[in-house]
C-alpha cells in the first residue's frame, strides 16, 4: 500500500508540474504574439492621426496653419471655433479656391482651412539662401543678374526693362537680403522698382497666401503717387499668386475693409486712411507683416502726416520687419522717422550726393518778372501760344485752381483741374486723363507736385 500510494503521489506531482509548466509556457508566448500586434496598431493609429484633416479641428488641436519651407520653429497651435471655421469657408468661397504650385504640380488648397484672423509666419525675411551679395566694388546692372524668380523676371520683360537705375544697381541687392535701407534718390530716379521688386520676391519666396493677411506696406504721401505705385506693382504681380490692393482717402472705405477681410499681401496706402484701417478695422490681419516701404518720406513730413506715421509705425509689428525709407531730401524730421522706422545701423543710400540739385538732368529752369496785375494775362497769352504742347500750371491752394480753371474754361481755354477738395473718382478719372494725352493744359495744387510720372510734359509753371 505504501509503495503503491508513493506511486500516486509521483504521478500526481508529475502531471500537477507538467501543467504548470504548460501554463507558464502559454503566458510569454501570448505576449510574444501581442507585442507585434500592438506596434501594427500604433502604427496605424499614427498613420491615421497624420491623414486627418483640418476639418477634424472640433475634436482635437490644429495642425500648425502653415508649413514653411524652412521650418526652425515650432508653429503655433490655434484654437478655433466652430463659428470661425464657418467664416473662413465662407471666405475660401470668396476666393474660389486658391491654387498652388508645390513639386511642379497642382494642388488644390484647403478650404478650411482654420485661418484665426490669419496665420503665423515662422520664416524671416530670406537671407543669404535667397541672394548673395556683390563683392565691394562691383555692381549689377542687369536685372538678369539679379538671380529673381521667373514670375518677376517675366513681368520686368513684359514692361520692356533691362538695365537697372543706380539706384536700383545699389538697393535692390540689399533689399533682397533683408537689410533695412535709408535711400536719398530724386524723383524719378527709379525708387518704385527698387523698393517693390525685393518686396514681391520675399512675398514670393514666404509662399504668402491671402489667408496669411499683409506681409508688405507700402506708404505714399498722395492719392495719385498711391494709384502710380499700385499700377507698378500690378505689372510686376502678373503672373504670381499673391494678392495686392491700395487704401487712400476718398474711396469706398467699406470695399476697403471687406478685401482686408479677405486678405491683401502687399498694400500701397496714404497715410490717412492706412491709420483709419489699422485702429478700427477687425479683418484687417497684418501680424505677419514682414516689410514697411516709406517713399516721399520728407513730403509725407512737410503735408502734416508726421503724427499718422509714428502712429503707424507704433503699430506695426517691429520683430523680423524690414523697412525702407526713401526721400529725396534729408531733413531732420526724416531722419527722426528714420529713427523710430529703421532697425539699428540701417544701409545708407544716397544717388545724388555729387549733384548740387535734386532736380531731373536736361531740365532748363527760368523765370519772368512782371507786374502782379498782369500776371493772369501773361498767363493766358502763355496758354493760348502753347495749345499743341503739354503744360501743367501749379497755383499756391484749391480755391485758386478752381477759380483759374473756371475763368480759363470760360474764356475758350480748355483745362483741366486737380485739387484737393475733389472727389477721389473725379481726381483719378483727371490723373489718368491728362497722362494719357499728347497736349493739354492740367492746373493743380501741390498735390501733384512730387513723385508722378506724367510722361511727356513740356512746359511747368509755377
Amino acid at each position: 500500500m505504501d509503495s503503491t500510494e508513493l506511486h500516486n503521489k509521483k504521478r500526481k506531482r508529475k502531471h500537477g508540474s507538467s501543467k504548470a509548466e504548460k501554463s507558464d509556457a502559454v503566458i510569454p508566448s501570448d505576449d510574444v504574439a501581442a507585442e507585434p500586434v500592438k506596434a501594427k496598431k500604433d502604427k496605424k493609429d499614427k498613420a491615421h492621426k497624420k491623414s486627418k484633416t483640418v476639418q477634424e479641428i472640433g475634436d482635437e488641436e490644429d495642425e500648425p496653419a502653415l508649413k514653411p519651407a524652412k521650418a526652425h520653429k515650432k508653429a503655433k497651435r490655434v484654437h478655433a471655433s466652430e463659428d470661425e471655421e464657418e467664416t473662413f469657408e465662407d471666405e475660401a468661397l470668396d476666393d474660389e479656391e486658391d491654387i498652388t504650385m508645390e513639386n511642379g504640380q497642382e494642388v488644390a488648397e484647403d478650404e478650411a482651412q482654420d485661418s484665426n484672423g490669419g496665420e503665423e509666419l515662422d520664416e524671416s525675411i530670406p537671407g543669404a539662401g535667397a541672394l548673395t551679395l556683390p563683392t565691394a566694388g562691383t555692381l549689377l546692372t542687369k536685372f538678369s543678374d539679379l538671380n529673381l524668380s521667373a514670375n518677376t523676371m517675366k513681368a520686368i520683360a513684359d514692361m520692356k526693362f533691362e538695365t537697372m537705375t543706380e539706384i536700383q544697381q545699389r538697393g535692390i541687392p540689399p533689399l533682397l537680403a533683408g537689410k533695412d535701407v535709408l535711400g536719398a534718390a530724386k524723383t524719378g530716379s527709379g525708387k518704385t522698382l527698387a523698393f517693390l521688386i525685393p518686396a514681391i520676391e520675399m512675398l514670393s519666396a514666404l509662399k504668402f497666401k491671402a489667408r496669411n493677411g499683409t506681409g508688405v506696406i507700402v506708404v505714399s504721401p498722395t492719392r495719385e503717387l498711391a494709384l502710380q505705385i499700385f499700377g507698378v506693382a500690378r505689372e510686376l504681380m502678373t503672373y504670381g499668386s499673391q494678392t495686392y490692393g491700395i487704401l487712400m482717402g476718398g474711396a469706398n472705405r467699406r470695399a476697403e475693409a471687406e478685401k482686408l477681410g479677405k486678405g491683401i499681401n502687399l498694400i500701397i496706402a496714404t497715410p490717412g486712411r492706412l491709420l483709419d484701417h489699422l485702429q478700427n478695422t477687425q479683418g484687417f490681419v497684418f501680424k505677419n507683416l514682414k516689410a514697411l516701404v516709406i517713399d516721399e518720406a520728407d513730403r509725407i513730413l512737410e503735408i502734416g502726416f508726421e503724427d499718422e506715421m509714428r502712429q503707424i509705425v507704433k503699430i506695426l509689428p517691429k520683430d523680423e520687419r524690414q523697412s525702407m525709407l526713401f526721400s529725396a531730401t534729408q531733413t531732420t524730421k526724416v531722419e527722426d522717422l528714420a529713427r523710430i522706422s529703421l532697425r539699428p545701423g540701417p544701409l545708407y543710400i544716397n544717388v545724388d550726393h555729387q549733384k548740387e540739385h535734386s532736380t531731373v538732368e536736361g531740365l532748363e529752369q527760368g523765370y519772368v518778372v512782371c507786374d502782379s496785375d498782369k500776371r493772369f494775362l501773361l498767363l493766358f497769352s502763355f496758354l493760348k501760344r502753347n495749345l499743341k504742347k503739354k503744360i501743367i500750371v501749379f497755383f499756391s491752394s484749391c480755391n485758386c485752381v478752381k477759380y483759374h480753371a473756371e475763368l480759363l474754361n470760360y474764356i475758350d481755354l480748355p483745362v483741366l483741374e486737380l485739387h484737393g477738395k475733389q472727389k477721389q473718382d473725379k481726381r483719378s478719372r483727371t490723373f489718368f486723363e491728362f497722362c494719357n494725352a499728347k497736349s493739354g493744359v492740367l492746373v493743380c495744387t501741390d498735390v501733384a507736385a512730387r513723385g508722378l510720372d506724367i510722361p511727356d510734359v513740356d512746359w511747368i509753371l509755377q
